[in-house]
């Protein structure tokens, strides 16, 4: 990319050592992957799994899908107001339609993203080809390239590969927080042998290792690098929270003067705490934590109605 193209990253990302006494004590070291300052307003592993599904598109109209506050929603948003591309985004929830738009939703609308609602049994069926197209006729928005839920495709995961050549040699466990698992397939391909990842997913099910070994079926013709998940630190599913998870994000921000993003980064960062003090790591070993995103600025206080 050009250095006046609108979507133009900064990559390598930051690598920070952060002191922090509760790792120290282990004698582990924390690192931060600080994907979060790659682009303004395609954060962190957004940039990393768009960009190759803009290029695939070919500037035809993009349509995705998200929940009420995705993030990806978000960053799809945010690239077509960059672009200048179309954008429509299927929304989960057929009762939302008609609301006032909550801020996220209302950022997406704001960058000109078309917004479609469908409920939620007609949502979980969007994969078969029947439905989607009756939901891309429905939105109109026929001929619109299809990034999938989370932007985690073959091409979206051979896009993440290079977020593990980037940490060769900077650390023994790169961890990262997962929703669809997209980032970890392709982190866990680009890691050096002797190198593993470890993926804490931020919802609840215990379904995500089959979709990540899916994935880099797709992407890489079979199961890549030494890769793991422990699915205990979603604090009830995605969008979900605790006080617990809350004061710890504030508390880490009093420490480390980072915001902390809380449906991921924050969940990711109190994982690897309990891990270190389950002794999950040996004494010695570097840990990097990948900052895939930060909390979006919010749009203007009137949103777009639904």
């Amino acid at each position: 990319m050009t250095s006046t193209d609108p979507l133009a990253p900064r990559l390598p990302s930051p690598l920070h050592e952060v002191r922090d006494d509760r790792f120290e004590r282990h004698r582990l070291r924390l690192l931060l992957k600080r994907d979060d300052l790659i682009h303004p307003e395609l954060v962190g592993n957004k940039w990393r799994k768009l960009v190759p599904n803009i290029a695939a598109a070919q500037d035809r109209p993009l349509l995705t899908f998200g929940g009420a506050y995705s993030n990806h929603l978000r960053a799809t948003a945010a690239a077509g107001r960059l672009l200048g591309l179309p954008t429509t985004g299927v929304v989960r929830g057929q009762e939302l339609a008609g609301r006032p738009l909550n801020p996220s939703l209302a950022r997406c609308a704001a960058d000109g993203m078309r917004l479609h609602f469908v409920d939620r049994p007609t949502y979980r069926r969007k994969t078969e080809p029947e439905t989607l197209a009756a939901i891309l006729r429905a939105a109109g928005a026929e001929g619109a390239y299809v990034v999938p839920e989370g932007g985690s495709n073959a091409e979206a995961v051979r896009g993440c590969r290079a977020l593990g050549v980037e940490l060769d040699g900077r650390a023994d466990v790169v961890a990262v927080a997962c929703g669809t698992g997209g980032t970890l397939a392709g982190l866990a391909a680009g890691l050096a042998d002797g190198r593993r990842a470890l993926g804490i997913p931020v919802l609840k099910g215990g379904f995500l290792e089959a979709d990540v070994q899916a994935l880099q079926e797709r992407a890489f013709g079979g199961r890549t690098g030494t890769w793991s998940l422990d699915d205990r630190f979603h604090c009830g599913g995605y969008a979900r929270t605790t006080a617990e998870l809350d004061a710890f994000a504030q508390d880490f921000e009093h420490r480390h003067g980072l915001p902390v993003e809380r449906l991921y980064v924050a969940k990711l960062l109190y994982g690897l705490v309990a891990l270190a003090d389950e002794g999950a790591f040996a004494r010695g070993t570097t840990i990097a934590a990948v900052v895939t995103g930060r909390p979006f600025p919010e749009p203007p206080a009137a949103g777009p109605a639904a």
